[in-house]
């Protein structure tokens, strides 16, 4: 701190006034503030809204009141929309209204720099422009703000706030020529807020009668700059829906500020009423739906068709049931209870047909000869698949394993045409297996049922019964009778 006054020191005796170049360096490198500054400095209101004191806006003015002392159903569109003299008017009004609401804040920031000395907390709590001007013109020299009238100006919560504040204020009073200076401000101000009224109810007022579809849809004034930005009537009816969504899209770069909420593709449509009255999240959708009935209305409207507006309002209409069921709530998912639980037995089927399909599923007696243990006797164990299996009580089943009994009632019947296919005729051969044995000394043995018929028949043939006779051939085995 004691280098910094020494500094400071030395600088007074030099006689240096570097507070001056410090403002004059900060001025160019911020553009902005050189504009502010510019603006507080001039005194006459006509540099700063050069348009709203001009000659030309006067006259348009004078022939928006003629035109509009002329009743609108007096008035019959015909021939080329862009011939009409209340379309011309409303053209050039449009155009207008961009620019008198640029005057309007220059305006409103001047107001602000010439005032700040004197109530300098009233513009965080007034943040309307119109509000403040009205406001700045009420209390004007009052030192005991307490006493001025702002009911009829402001709600009654910032009213309660301003005269706390004013009551308390660290400004100072602004001498008779600077605070005249700041009410004529404030009256040229309230002066565009009225010119700018008396375009917008002109706009309103003819754009029913040169686009009533469209009216109908998007309102006056977003059916207007639509117009405006197309450059007419009949080019707006040429565009394409997806290109009037992006219609009067800003293409200012905004450097240095975060692109996470800037809007991406969208122009006059979304910032019109029927857009931003659905929640956020719809309004990029609701956007691309509106675009669509406005390329179709503009069409209709090209076209001098449905001149009372009445496809605008069935569009209208489409669109509030659209959005109604896009808002619509999702169906809530009741919890049903579980039924009641059935521990009665099931009914099971049965009858010919079942018992014929469970046959061949059925347990095997060599099967269950194979599940069986002896007790205080050790099984027998063969190898399968590279696996030991036991044997259980097979191998003491030698010559009694039977082929499994079929149940004839429940064989399937077959039909009597068919039944002659099914037999084989009787000197035909058979072949299968007929009879399965198991014995000790050759495991499992095959015995053929046609060989020993054919020796039963010529043992019979001979006449002999006795088994060593010398007639009597080889039968292979004793035959039991």
């Amino acid at each position: 701190m004691a280098f910094d006054d020494d500094l400071l020191a030395e600088l007074d005796e030099l006689g240096g006034d570097f507070s001056d170049n410090e403002s004059t360096h900060s001025d160019v490198n911020d553009p902005s503030a050189a504009t502010a500054a510019a603006a507080s400095k001039t005194t006459n209101l006509h540099d700063i809204a050069p348009i709203s004191f001009s000659q030309e806006l006067l006259t348009l003015l004078t022939n928006l009141q003629a035109s509009m002392e002329i009743p609108a159903s007096d008035k019959k569109v015909e021939g080329r929309i862009e011939d009409n003299p209340d379309y011309q008017l409303m053209v050039a009004a449009n155009k207008y209204t961009t620019e008198i609401g640029n005057e309007m804040i220059e305006m409103h920031r001047h107001i602000l720099d010439r005032y700040k000395p004197r109530f300098p907390e009233l513009e965080t709590l007034v943040r309307n422009p119109i509000d403040y001007a009205r406001t700045v013109k009420a209390i004007g020299a009052s030192t005991d703000i307490t006493k001025v009238d702002l009911e009829s100006l402001l709600p009654n919560a910032i009213r309660m706030v301003v005269t706390v504040t004013g009551s308390t204020t660290t400004g100072s009073p602004l001498d008779h020529d600077d605070l005249q200076h700041v009410i004529d401000a404030c009256d040229s101000l309230l002066e565009m807020q009225e010119t700018l009224g008396q375009i917008i109810a002109f706009i309103e007022s003819r754009m029913p009668l040169i686009a009533p579809n469209l009216t109908a849809i998007v309102g006056s004034a977003t059916a207007a700059k639509l117009i405006a930005e197309a450059g007419g009537l009949t080019a707006l009816s040429k565009i394409p829906a997806c290109n009037i969504q992006v219609l009067g899209k800003s293409q200012s770069a905004g450097l240095g500020l975060s692109a996470i909420t800037a809007q991406k593709h969208v122009g006059i449509v979304f910032y019109s009423d029927v857009v931003r009255s659905v929640p956020e999240d719809f309004r990029n959708k609701m956007m691309r739906k509106v675009s669509a009935k406005c390329a179709l209305a503009a069409r209709i409207d090209a076209q001098h068709e449905s001149a009372d507006g009445s496809l605008g309002l069935k569009f209208r209409t489409d669109l509030d049931t659209q959005v109604a069921k896009l808002l619509e709530a999702a169906p809530s998912n009741n919890i049903k209870p579980l039924p009641k639980p059935d521990d009665a037995p099931k009914k099971r089927r049965a009858g010919r047909k079942v018992r014929k399909m469970k046959e061949p599923f059925q347990m095997s007696e060599l099967r269950k000869q194979r599940d069986r243990l002896q007790f205080g006797t050790a099984q027998e164990e063969v190898v399968v698949m590279d696996e030991m299996e036991g044997l259980g009580m097979m191998n003491k089943m030698a010559g009694q394993v039977r082929a499994t009994q079929m149940n004839n009632k429940a064989k399937a019947k077959v039909a009597k045409k068919y039944d002659r296919y099914m037999k084989a005729p009787a000197g035909a051969a058979t072949s299968g297996i007929a009879s399965l044995a198991f014995t000790q000394a050759q495991g499992f043995e095959l015995a053929n049922p046609q060989a020993a018929a054919e020796h039963r028949q010529k043992r019979q043939r001979l006449g002999s019964d006795k088994y060593f006779a010398s007639s009597t051939p080889f039968m292979g085995r004793k035959e039991s009778k």
